[in-house]
This record gives structure tokens, C-alpha cells and sequence, in this order.
């Protein structure tokens, strides 16, 4: 260990760097993790063990094998076949068409990582847009945020999800059930779509409507530095894929077993999954090096590294320190009024932080929080998990915002003008849902 600084001062000078270098946005975030978790490893602050535990998490091992297993539907073509009969039905009904396909694409990033779902969606809704003498301006941005409300809906719909409860679990809470948010989640994404269908073309005011095509978007956006910190690069999902009705078949049929098994608790869902992307490799659905390449190694890295910087904000005392200074910044506070700051708190962050970042600060002092309240950790954990998505004011916290930003040609402030309503109505939805679910 360096003899002239404490583990205390180490970590925070990580901890300071790592969000420091994730705001400058000019590395890698996976890049950056692993260097935080690099310095704490060789500084002592963290042991090897430690670190190992990290990348062999719960977490880590469900998003790898979600990731392989819905790998192997894009690579059926499942996807593109799905994508070109919605545009038929655009083409048939109009414009409700446009708002059906935003609505399929906010249900389908439930369960599928939401990158290939706009990468596909975005250039059929602008192409069926254009088709109708509509503006693509008017449903690009609703797009990317239906796919973000959608990913509120389930434990798997997000890596941040997935992440706080495997922090959780480690803080001594139960493990969360697949569809444990799913209340919450629906009552979020049906008061920001309800907001989004009623005013989003009303505020994202008139422009060029010559965005980037896709294939510049990817080009701009493929480094995944903040804005890729949980979705990887969306490169591998440009190409069109041929359909191949077995593959599709079993490919869908193990994805809702998966979910299926542990929605009924038979195992937990870094099992199932892990068992899931297996038989498809078994069954040839997919091969061994298919698998490999749709892992979304970057990802994993980032979370791997973050959740190494928790376990330094944890052992070396500093969570202790800042979670026994917000108590008595909110001492005499009501919990509801408690839990409204700690998701503000986090919605704030996630707007300037990686999700896994955000997970990684806030879920240990939602958990000590609740303790010395005396109240449940459970709805506070459950504020952490929204709010560490479902923020929608910058075009740059998430790649979906950046593809759609570049697509259609908006700027700065149309996120700002539509997302920060959004964020307030969610938030809103959010503490009153939770509220009604999970009581103190």
C-alpha cells in the first residue's frame, strides 16, 4: 500500500478521477473503469479476491449470456423479419403506425438490450416518416426514450437493474425478482408515453430534417465512451441478417424459457441465462465464436470495473463516511420525502454518469439510508433503478439518445425541451408508484 495515503484518500482520488475522466468523455468508460479498479488493486485498497469476485458477479454473468442469447435473434434475422412488417403496417395505417412501432420497440427493451432495437426501428421509422410526408423529427427522439422506459419494466431491462440487485444481494437485501419493478416500471412508462404521445412533436420545434444516415451515426457514435456505457457498440446490428425460421424459433423459444424459469424462481436469472445461451451453442443454434462476438465485452468490462470501485467505496469506509453524512443532512425528514431526494439525487447524477457508476455510488447509501430510518431498503433501492435510467434531458447520457441525436438532425436543446418534462413526469410517477408497491 502507498505509506503517505490512506485507503480512505486513495478511493476518493479514484473515485474523483474515474468521474472526472467519464465527464471529460474523451476515453473509453470501460477504459476508465479498469484503470480505477487497476489503481485500487495494485494500491491495496482492494484485494485480488475482491476483484475477482467482481468479474465473476451475478450481474456480470445474466448480461453476458442476455446478451449472447438475444445475439442469436438478431443473428436469425428474428428482428430484421419483425422490423419489415412494421413497416408494411406504417405504410397501411399512417401515422398511429409510427406510434404503434415506438410502442413494440418500448415492450421488446423489456427483455432485449435496447441498442439493436433502435439501431433496427430508427431507420424504419424515419424511411416510413418520409414515406407518409411526415417529419422523422417528430418520433426518432420518442423512440429512443420508449426504449429507455421500456428497459424500466424488468430486472434484465437494464444493466443498471440487474447491477444495484446484485449490490443489494451483497448488502444483505433479498434478491429481486424478475418482475419485482414491473409495476413501477409500467406506471413510469405509461406516464412518459402518454407525455410523449400528446406533446413530444408540439416541443421538438421544426429543422433540418437531414440527419446522418445510419452508417454515419455509427461511425460518430461507435466509440463507446459515456454515452455506450451499458449498451455496447450497435455496430454489429447494422447489417441486415436473412431470416432463418429454425433458428428463429429456438432462438425465441430458449429467450422465453429463460424468462419463464425465472420468473417462477425454478433459478436465478444468471443461471437460467447462462444455461440458455449454452443450449443454443448445443443446439448450433449459434456458435461457440458467434457467442463470443455478441457478449458486448465492453460492457462487462465497465460494470466489472465499477463494481470493483464499490467494493473500494465499501472496505476502505468511505460509503460509511458519505452515507453517515446524508442521514444527518436528512435528519427529521419523513422516508417519503427522503426517497423523492435520493431519486432527484440520482436522476441528477445519471444525467452527467455512466448507469453503472450511478448504481455503484447510490445503492449502498439507498440500503444504510433505509436502515437508519428504520424503514424498508426496498423502495429506495427500487428509486435507484429508475432513476438511473430513466433520465431523458441530454442527448449524450445514453447511445440510443446519440443515434437518434445524429439521425434526425436535432440539437442540444430539443433533449433539453422534451426531456426535462419527461424526467419530471417519470419522477413524479416514480415516487407514487413505489410508494403504492413497496411500503416503507
Amino acid at each position: 500500500m502507498i505509506p503517505s495515503l490512506s485507503p480512505q484518500t486513495i478511493t476518493l482520488l479514484v473515485l474523483a478521477a474515474v468521474v472526472a475522466a467519464l465527464i471529460w468523455d474523451k476515453l473509453r468508460s470501460d477504459v476508465v473503469a479498469l484503470t480505477g479498479a487497476a489503481v485500487l488493486l495494485m494500491s491495496g485498497v482492494v484485494r485480488p479476491n475482491q476483484v475477482q469476485s467482481a468479474f465473476a458477479s451475478p450481474a456480470i454473468v445474466a448480461l453476458a449470456s442476455l446478451f449472447v442469447i438475444a445475439y442469436a435473434m438478431e443473428l436469425s434475422g428474428l428482428l430484421d423479419a419483425s422490423i419489415r412488417g412494421l413497416v408494411r403496417l406504417c405504410r397501411r395505417i399512417g401515422g398511429a403506425g409510427l406510434w404503434i412501432v415506438i410502442t413494440l420497440a418500448g415492450g421488446a427493451s423489456a427483455f432485449l438490450n435496447n441498442t439493436p432495437i433502435v439501431v433496427l426501428g430508427a431507420p424504419v421509422v424515419r424511411e416510413a416518416a418520409k414515406s407518409l410526408n411526415l417529419s422523422p423529427r417528430g418520433y426518432l427522439m420518442p423512440l429512443s426514450y420508449a426504449a429507455v422506459l421500456g428497459g424500466c419494466c424488468t430486472l434484465i431491462g437494464t444493466s443498471t437493474n440487474l447491477l444495484v440487485s446484485d449490490m443489494a444481494v451483497v448488502a444483505g437485501q433479498p434478491r429481486f425478482g424478475i418482475f419485482e419493478i414491473t409495476p413501477v416500471g409500467l406506471a413510469v412508462a405509461l406516464s412518459g408515453g402518454i407525455y410523449l404521445l400528446l406533446f413530444s412533436r408540439r416541443l421538438i420545434r421544426g429543422g433540418s430534417d437531414n440527419g446522418q444516415p445510419l452508417e454515419a451515426a455509427l461511425d460518430h457514435g461507435g466509440e463507446p465512451g459515456l454515452a455506450a456505457t451499458q449498451v455496447g457498440s450497435p455496430r454489429a446490428f447494422a447489417a441486415s441478417r436473412p431470416f432463418r425460421p429454425v433458428k428463429a424459433i429456438a432462438s425465441f423459444g430458449i429467450f422465453v424459457g429463460v424468462i419463464a424459469l425465472a420468473a417462477l424462481n425454478v433459478a436465478p436469472i444468471a443461471a437460467c441465462a447462462f444455461a440458455g445461451a449454452v443450449l443454443l451453442i448445443l443446439l448450433r443454434v449459434i456458435t461457440a465464436d458467434e457467442a463470443y462476438s455478441g457478449l458486448r465485452a465492453d460492457v462487462l468490462m465497465l460494470i466489472a470495473g465499477m463494481v470493483v470501485l464499490g467494493i473500494a467505496l465499501d472496505v476502505s469506509g468511505v460509503a460509511q463516511a458519505a452515507t453517515g453524512s446524508l442521514i444527518a443532512a436528512l435528519d427529521g425528514l419523513s422516508p417519503l420525502l427522503a426517497l423523492v431526494i435520493v431519486y432527484g439525487a440520482t436522476l441528477f447524477a445519471t444525467e452527467l454518469l455512466s448507469n453503472a457508476t450511478v448504481a455503484v455510488l447510490f445503492t449502498p447509501v439507498a440500503v444504510s439510508l433505509a436502515e437508519a430510518l428504520h424503514v424498508s431498503p426496498r423502495p429506495f433501492l427500487v428509486a435507484v433503478m429508475i432513476a438511473g435510467s430513466a433520465a431523458f434531458a441530454t442527448p449524450f447520457g445514453y447511445q440510443t439518445n446519440v443515434l437518434v441525436y445524429q439521425m434526425g438532425g436535432y440539437n442540444y436543446l430539443d433533449f433539453v425541451r422534451v426531456g426535462l418534462p419527461l424526467n419530471l413526469i417519470t419522477w413524479a410517477a416514480a415516487i407514487v408508484a413505489i410508494n403504492m408497491w413497496f411500503p416503507f
